[in-house]
C-alpha cells in the first residue's frame, strides 16, 4: 500500500511518524483484496487541545474513511487503524450476508454493488438551507436532496458523524 502522509494547521508529522503508520495499516493486508495496489491519504491536524488523524483508502468497491481526535499522534493511529478494520470487517460480513459466501471476491462486490434494487423519483422542489434541514430532521434522514432557493443548484445536504450538517452543492 502507497501511504501519503501531510500536516496541517501547523503539524509537521515526523519520519517515525510515517512509517508508525505505514506499519499499523498493514493490519488491513488480510481483510483487503486489493491492499497492493491502494493507497492511503493520511492528514495529521493539530488542534490547541488535541490531535487528529484521518485517513481516506479508495479502494476498488469501497471508500475507507476514519478519522481519530486523541491527545497523542501514535494513540490515534491506533484508534484511526482500528476503526478501519472494523468498516472493513464490517462491509466484507454485509458482502459476505448478502452473497450467502464465505470469502470476499472482486466480482461478487461488483456484481452485487451494481445491482440497483430501487429508483426513486424526485421533484427538487426550491428550499432554503433551513427548510432543507427541517424536512431532512422530519424524515429521520441523514441525507437530503433539494433545489438550492437561492443557487437554484441541486443541493445534497448530509448529518455528518460530529451530528452537524454538510452540503454537496453542484455545478
Amino acid at each position: 500500500m502507497r501511504v501519503e502522509v501531510t500536516g496541517k494547521n501547523g503539524f509537521n508529522p515526523t519520519k517515525d511518524m510515517k512509517e508508525y503508520i505505514e506499519k499499523k495499516l498493514t493490519k488491513l493486508k488480510d481483510l483487503l483484496p486489493d491492499y497492493e495496489n491502494a493507497s492511503a491519504r493520511v492528514v495529521f491536524k493539530e488542534y490547541k487541545s488535541f490531535k487528529k488523524v484521518e485517513v481516506t483508502i479508495p479502494s476498488k468497491n469501497i471508500i475507507l474513511r476514519a478519522e481519530v481526535s486523541s491527545n497523542e499522534i501514535n494513540s490515534g493511529i491506533d484508534l484511526v487503524v482500528d476503526k478501519l478494520v472494523t468498516q472493513i470487517k464490517k462491509y466484507n460480513s454485509k458482502i459476505k450476508d448478502k452473497l450467502g459466501k464465505t470469502s470476499l471476491k472482486y466480482q461478487d462486490v461488483e456484481d452485487s454493488a451494481s445491482e440497483v434494487v430501487r429508483d426513486k423519483h424526485l421533484k427538487l422542489e426550491p428550499l432554503s438551507r433551513e427548510e432543507a434541514i427541517t424536512q431532512m430532521e422530519l424524515l429521520g434522514h441523514n441525507f437530503f436532496v433539494y433545489l438550492d432557493k437561492d443557487t437554484r443548484k441541486t443541493t445534497v445536504l448530509y448529518l455528518r458523524e460530529d451530528g452537524k450538517y454538510a452540503v454537496i452543492i453542484t455545478e
